[in-house]
């Protein structure tokens, strides 16, 4: 059984459709890489998985339990993480105190150092004054520690310098081989590809691609042709 299990989704905002029967799989140890052009509805679907929006249709399932009827609390409980846009950190605590929030039962503080040695030093500063990368590493190692069973994340690599970027993806590739199922939505394509299992296409809320990363790191020009046109129709590859 696939760890994550999503049939038929369809999401709207502002009673306008988004996302439409859309059907995506994430299984443990493996990075279900979403890519797409601005406004193809990722986030919206991530969103949309973890509770933030409700879904107009279609069922979202971990481990074989129905969630889309979930609140996010309940999804959270379940073993889904969301890592959103935009480095939600709390900025008036410090990094071990941002930690130390989302500390589950079972969960350590060391396994967050372990993951990203660059916070140790870090963890008497308050997160406002962290650098970006820093925030992303911290938004991140929270997340690990809410103990889940499957990671969504979300366009991580925003605004930060290439190196970061590169450092960022090791550490998912790493939480994926530890077992986690990851879905990751990312504006820099190859490097997604190069870390990543299994590779979704979207355009205007459908999945327009579905099949294995390395395939289609290998073949640039499929990509840009399914990211800017061709047939509506989803591709198994």
């Amino acid at each position: 059984m696939s760890r994550l299990v999503v049939s038929n989704l369809s999401i709207d905002r502002a009673e306008l459709p988004v996302v439409t029967s859309l059907d995506l799989v994430a299984e443990s140890g493996e990075i279900s890489v979403v890519l797409g052009a601005n406004g193809a509805g990722k986030t919206t679907l991530l969103e949309g998985l973890s509770g933030i929006i409700p879904v107009a249709g279609g069922s979202i399932a971990i481990d074989g339990r129905a969630l889309q009827k979930a609140r996010p609390g309940a999804r959270s409980r379940e073993g889904l993480a969301h890592v959103e846009q935009g480095r939600t950190v709390f900025r008036q605590l410090t990094t071990e105190e941002n930690l130390r929030v989302s500390l589950h039962p079972g969960a350590d503080l060391a396994e967050a150092y372990a993951l990203f040695p660059e916070l140790v030093q870090r963890r008497t500063v308050k997160a406002s004054l962290l650098s970006g990368g820093e925030q992303q590493m911290l938004v991140i190692a929270r997340a690990l520690l809410t103990r889940p069973k499957v990671l969504l994340i979300d366009e991580m690599s925003a605004g930060l310098a290439p190196v970061i970027v590169t450092r960022l993806m090791t550490a998912v590739r790493k939480l994926a081989d530890d077992g986690l199922a990851v879905v990751l939505v990312e504006q820099f394509a190859a490097l997604a590809l190069s870390i990543g299992n299994r590779a979704y296409v979207m355009r205007r809320g459908r999945v327009v691609h579905d099949g294995d990363c390395a395939k289609l790191r290998q073949s640039p020009d499929e990509l840009h042709r399914l990211y800017l046109g061709g047939s509506e129709t989803a591709v198994s590859a």
